[in-house]
């Protein structure tokens, strides 16, 4: 079973959805946690385009990746999905595979009205879901 850590900056929205199409799509070939430099809390907007798309994170929590550094855990591939900066503030796991940066907006950051920023949500929700599917292949 190939393990994927999916992280960001709150485990609030981009990592979630990874790892929620990972768990929907990998099947039993792999299995997928997130986390992010600090645990915030669940980002409406990533809850709503999800539930879109029918997979509900609404009751997810969000993860420290430094709780999980501590306990030890190892993965086969990190996947930071924040911008590079951020990326390098997270720990080195050892083990890992390979070490992946996907820089997706950040859905905290976006302005505008309700719908606007439903909108722009929904642009990042289907990059991650395209990158996920192509990792799958990749690492499959």
């Amino acid at each position: 079973m190939t393990k994927i850590l999916f992280l960001c900056i709150h485990n609030s929205a981009r990592s979630q959805m990874a790892e929620a199409y990972l768990t929907k799509f990998g099947g039993s070939k792999f299995f997928a946690e997130s986390a992010g430099l600090e645990a915030g809390t669940l980002n409406p907007l990533a809850v709503e385009v999800m539930k879109e798309d029918g997979i509900d994170i609404s009751q997810n929590r969000t993860n420290d990746v430094f709780d999980f550094f501590k306990e030890g855990r190892f993965y086969d591939y990190v996947v930071t999905v924040c911008d590079a900066g951020n990326s390098a503030k997270c720990p080195i796991f050892p083990g890992v595979h390979k070490k992946i940066n996907w820089n997706f907006d950040d859905p905290s950051q976006f302005a505008g009205t309700q719908e606007e920023k439903l909108s722009a949500a929904r642009v990042v929700r289907d990059k991650i879901k395209e990158a996920v599917i192509a990792l799958i292949k990749e690492a499959g």
